[in-house]
């Protein structure tokens, strides 16, 4: 078929032209369906579909995940709320019983040690607890008094010849006071005479110079009794302290002889034998440990940031085995080992009964107390230094800053950034992550 074949024949008649249609391409058309774009087929919108809920579902979980650190559930959470009332100041410390009087008995001489009580007797004040075999020590005591006796016997026999020598001195000076006398008399005889011209100037001076050299001799032999009883009395103190140095000498070396015999000085217990039994010890070597059960004592650590407030006589509460007695600190060491400070303390009346040596207690020191405070508990993570807390507002935690002041065992002084019925956390607060805002979740 040509193009030509689809011209129609011109109409014959008008008629006929105006009853004949023209014919068109409809006949020769063949009807194909036309293909939609891709974006618009029900697979693809399908997929697109799925593929934008699960962006969001991942978009949600992310934002959840990312916002799961601010979350926490009050379980985990510890709360404490503030309130005023009677703050006292408390430190807790871990303590151990020990006895204040614990004597360790040496050897006051080298020999043999014989004991006579063995570790765990119990002993009475003055019971022999051993005794120390030393023939050196016992000789050298006895030729020491040997010493002093004879030296007793010269400062006697001094004595008596000082005696002599002090009574023919002072003998010598009254027989001179005895001529001085009788020549005083001749010379008033002869002024007598002299005034009424019976004897010659020659006579009345002869008796006036033979009272001059009376008078003379009395006077040297009354300073020579002195001199001589001065000297009496030196010589006699000399020999008084060289004897009265010997007994000195025997006094201690009889102490130590005494000594030897080893005596407890208190009733309680035998802690320790420190050496075995007959062998030889050296001079001031330990022989025993005794233990008074009747002065015990508590020694106690504090850390050293807590033993600034502590001084001796503060009150003390002592927990032995679920009893709690009063008691009172007796001293603090001065020095820090290993960030701990070492103190003491005693009962203050009578110890309770049964206490055993290294036996455990606890330790409750009193530093002060105020009235009318605003404080909360402090939990294990608030402390004097904290600085911020974090405060419960409805489902939120909020963290607001803070300055505390003293603390004690349980509770701390809030002196800025709280009011009385805020409540706070005072767990753990890296559960919180440092967050600024946490919300609180049931």
């Amino acid at each position: 078929m040509s193009i030509l074949d689809l011209k129609p024949s011109p109409p014959d008649t008008p008629a006929a032209q105006a009853t004949v249609p023209i014919r068109g391409t409809a006949n020769q058309d063949i009807a194909t369906a036309t293909a939609p774009p891709w974006y618009r087929r029900r697979w693809i919108q399908a997929l697109l579909a799925v593929a934008v809920l699960a962006i969001a579902a991942t978009a949600g979980l992310l934002y959840a995940w990312l916002q799961s650190a601010n979350i926490v559930s009050l379980s985990r959470l510890e709360l404490a709320t503030v309130h005023r009332g009677s703050f006292v100041q408390d430190v807790s410390a871990n303590g151990t019983v020990i006895a204040a009087v614990s004597p360790t008995l040496i050897a006051t001489a080298a020999g043999t040690v014989r004991y006579k009580v063995h570790p765990g007797d119990r002993v009475r004040r003055g019971q022999v607890l051993a005794r120390v075999d030393s023939p050196e020590l016992q000789n050298e005591y006895q030729r020491q008094l040997a010493t002093l006796k004879s030296m007793n016997a010269a400062l006697e026999q001094e004595r008596v010849q000082l005696r002599e020598q002090l009574i023919n001195s002072q003998q010598q000076a009254n027989l001179a006071a005895v001529r001085m006398n009788a020549q005083l008399r001749d010379l008033q005889r002869a002024q007598a005479a002299w005034r009424v011209h019976v004897i010659s100037e020659r006579s009345y001076e002869g008796a006036y110079d033979s009272y001059s050299v009376a008078r003379l001799d009395f006077e040297n032999a009354r300073d020579d009794a002195h001199l001589d009883r001065q000297q009496i009395l030196l010589s006699l103190r000399r020999r008084t302290l060289a004897r009265d140095a010997q007994a000195l000498r025997v006094a201690e070396l009889k102490a130590r002889v005494d000594a030897l015999t080893v005596r407890s000085p208190v009733t309680g217990l035998v802690a320790q034998t420190l050496q075995p039994d007959q062998s030889y010890v050296a001079e001031n070597a330990p022989l025993v440990r005794v233990v008074d059960l009747n002065a015990l004592a508590i020694r106690f650590q504090v850390a050293e940031s807590l033993a600034n407030g502590i001084v001796p006589g503060m009150p003390a509460d002592i927990t032995l085995g679920g009893q709690t007695v009063p008691g009172v600190v007796t001293d603090i060491a001065p020095a820090v080992v290993d960030g701990w400070v070492t103190g003491r303390a005693r009962f203050k009346g009578a110890a309770p009964r049964g206490l055993r040596q290294n036996e455990q207690a606890s330790v409750r020191i009193i530093l002060g107390q105020k009235n009318h405070v605003l404080m909360v508990d402090r939990g294990a993570y608030i402390r004097a230094k904290t600085r911020f807390v974090y405060l419960v507002r409805g489902t939120e935690a909020v963290r607001v800053p803070v300055t505390l002041g003293a603390a004690s065992i349980s509770q701390v002084e809030v002196l800025r950034g709280l009011t009385v019925g805020d409540r706070i956390v005072i767990s753990n607060p890296r559960a919180l992550h440092g967050a600024r805002q946490v919300k609180i979740i049931r």
